[in-house]
């Protein structure tokens, strides 16, 4: 299951026999969400210009995967007793699809603070608790990614001939604070390229954000147990220069 996805080096994990429920009850998830992910690719000017909303190469996935009908929908769970409505709850997911009588859940954490994770795999325990869904997935930055970041954006400084912090101003314009965290990390580097490229990953993607071991420390403490999960790394290979 997913053996394109691994070739090209995603992380795949599946936690409480949601491969099993995968491969025997919903295998057409499986094909759609390998043919989405699969040919995904991200330029590294992307990265570099980020911006304040959702990224670029999340749109596109979210695009993708609503072709394949996966769409964001509201659960509503009340309950009632003797006919008196006592509690209401609302769980909001981003892609939701059925198959038969089966539902998956998925929600994508590119670059978010890390709390997400919580909040999504709670809302898939929840969800599942209640019989409402199959299987949760969450998609985030893979641990090779993460640990290229520093070096993909030192290469892209290198490569567009920067040299100094007002060489950044067409793709990225750094506050104030910004701008003396950059400088203070050039002088420990001793070289503009890897000091900003440390300074920019550090502000911009660092340890509190959403990615691979940050979600992996949650699942192991069984946060979202006994939900089905699925787990997807997005692998540094969908870089592109």
């Amino acid at each position: 299951m997913f053996e394109r996805l691994t070739e090209n080096g995603f992380e795949i994990v599946t936690l409480h026999h949601a491969e099993a429920i995968l491969s025997q009850d919903m295998p057409e998830a499986v094909t759609e969400l390998d043919s989405v992910l699969a040919n995904i690719t991200l330029p590294i000017e992307e990265i570099i210009r980020g911006g304040g909303g959702e990224g670029k190469l999340t749109q596109r996935i979210r695009r993708a995967l609503a072709e394949f009908g996966w769409i964001k929908h509201n659960f509503e769970i009340k309950k009632t007793v003797d006919g008196v409505e006592k509690e209401s709850l609302s769980h909001e997911i981003d892609h939701v699809k059925k198959f038969g009588d089966w539902t998956f859940a998925l929600e994508i954490e590119w670059n978010n603070k890390d709390p997400f994770f919580d909040r999504d795999l709670e809302n898939f325990k929840r969800l599942h608790a209640d019989g409402v869904i199959s299987v949760g997935a969450i998609v985030t930055r893979g641990s090779s990614l993460q640990g290229a970041l520093r070096e993909y954006v030192a290469k892209f400084s290198r490569d567009s001939g920067f040299s100094g912090i007002e060489n950044l101003g067409e793709y990225y314009s750094p506050t104030e604070r910004q701008t003396k965290n950059i400088q203070r990390a050039i002088e420990s580097a001793g070289d503009f390229h890897t000091g900003w490229a440390n300074a920019f990953v550090a502000d911009k993607f660092g340890e509190a954000t959403t990615h691979w071991r940050k979600l992996e420390d949650r699942v192991h403490r069984g946060v979202g147990n006994p939900c089905p999960l699925l787990l997807i790394g997005i692998p540094a290979q969908i870089v592109t220069f």
